[in-house]
Parts: C-alpha cells; structure tokens; sequence
C-alpha cells in the first residue's frame, strides 16, 4: 500500500509499503514471496513496469478480473477498464508464470456505496436502470474462491466467473434491503443524464460511470448471467443477498 497507516488490517498483517506506479518500490514488496493476488487500481501506464517486476519474483498470479469473455450484454460493453485487463490478462497469460483469473460481476457491496446515503436518508431510493438485473456475489464467497487459487494447486490457467446465486433487479435489490433492516423502501426511476452527475462522487471517475450506464442499459429485458462456479469449487452454496444484506444491516440504518 502506498500509505500503511491507514490499510486498517489486523495486527497478523504484514503491511508492506509500495505503489504500482512506482516499479522499484515493488522489490520489498515482493521479497520471498512466490504467490501474488493482483487488484489492478493504477493507471493504465503502470502495467508493463509493475507486472515485469512481479513476474520475476512470483511463480502464481492470481488476478482479479471482470468476466470479459462471458457472452452476456451486460458484460459486454466496450470502455477503457476492460482493455487495461485484457491488457493484464495478456501479459500474465505470456509471463510465464502460473496464473488463475478470478472473473467477478457485480460485488454485493456496491449497495453500500450506490444506495447507503439515500437508504440512511429516507425511504425513496432515486436510481437509473431499475429494471436492471444482476446477480450480486458476497465479497466473502469471492475471498473465500480466492483463498483457494492462492493456496491451493490445481487451479493453474483456470479462469473463474463468479457470480451471486440470483438474477435480482436493481430495484428487487433495494427492496431486500428493506426487508433486511426492516422498512419499506420506494424506487423511483432517475434518467441516465441525472445519474451520471450523482454517480460521479461515489465512482470517481467519469469512464467508471458511463461503463456502469452503458452496461445496465444493456442488461434490461433479460436476466443476469449466473454461474454455479462457487459451489462447484468450494462445495456449499453462495451466499445470497439477502444474507448480504441482513449482515450489514447496519450500514444502512440512519
């Protein structure tokens, strides 16, 4: 991390300062370890330097991705993000080394960022593409699959999409987390242009935003890809959102 004072881990944790933008700041990092879960949060130009120390010390990548070959229109939309991993995927996939591709939907926890500040504000949630299905995956299910490409042989050149356990509306998701915290919530349909002003703050980015729109607008009318991949490697069900969001109820209440 760039900033260890504030990583907020366990005291277990070693924190090691380094910053992706910054290849020589890698080494420590990178000291006698051989198995390396990459989250790509750097600018794009940061790639070839940041992997080209990695691949020299690691012998296993695990790299968290989006489902970029998964024929569903949802999934499908072009924008800058998913050329940077397929740019990643790429140079991964050439290294060398040993490799995993972990592909993810939609994280659960984006409810808390997308619908927090209005649920603790009121009952009316405004929201573009409310007729919009995913299927939103646990974190824990995605550190648990995780968990088991980092630690675990067998997984070497294996590409994982993960999803939640249902095709949910984004309107349907609201409503599960007023029945877990235990009050009606209403939905009222924003337009796309509203959206991306108040999108902005939350996402941070304005490619963020209009990959987000584009792709809810191109999941309307069918339901959300699904996939049994939780299950199949760990051997007990996803969680569902429901579950989501009955353990974090809390931050949602006012």
């Amino acid at each position: 991390t760039r900033n260890p004072d504030a990583a907020g881990l366990p005291p277990q944790v070693e924190v090691v300062r380094g910053d992706l933008t910054v290849p020589e700041t890698l080494d420590r990092c990178l000291q006698d370890i051989d198995t390396v879960f990459l989250v790509w949060v750097a600018p794009p130009a940061a790639v070839a330097g940041a992997l080209e120390r990695i691949v020299k010390q690691a012998r296993r990548i695990v790299f968290l991705t989006a489902p970029l070959k998964t024929p569903h229109p949802f999934f499908q939309q072009p924008n800058p993000s998913r050329d940077v991993a397929e740019r990643i995927e790429r140079r991964i996939e050439t290294s060398g080394v040993e490799w995993t591709f972990l592909r993810a939907g939609m994280f659960a926890a984006n409810a808390r960022h997308f619908w927090g500040p209005r649920i603790r504000a009121g009952d009316v949630v405004r929201w573009p593409y409310l007729n919009a299905p995913t299927a939103p995956t646990d974190e824990r299910d995605l550190a648990a699959v995780a968990v088991r490409a980092l630690c675990e042989g067998g997984h070497a050149g294996a590409e994982y999409v993960l999803t939640g356990p249902q095709s949910l509306t984004q309107a349907e998701q609201v409503h599960t987390i007023g029945r877990a915290i235990g009050r009606s919530l209403r939905v009222e349909e924003m337009s796309p242009d509203e959206a991306r002003s108040e999108l902005l703050p939350v996402l941070g980015s304005s490619t963020l935003v209009n990959m987000l729109l584009n792709a809810w607008a191109a999941a309307i009318g069918q339901p959300a890809f699904v996939t049994s991949t939780f299950a199949e490697l760990t051997g007990g069900p996803p969680r569902t959102f429901l579950e989501w969001a009955t353990d974090h109820a809390a931050e949602f209440r006012a």
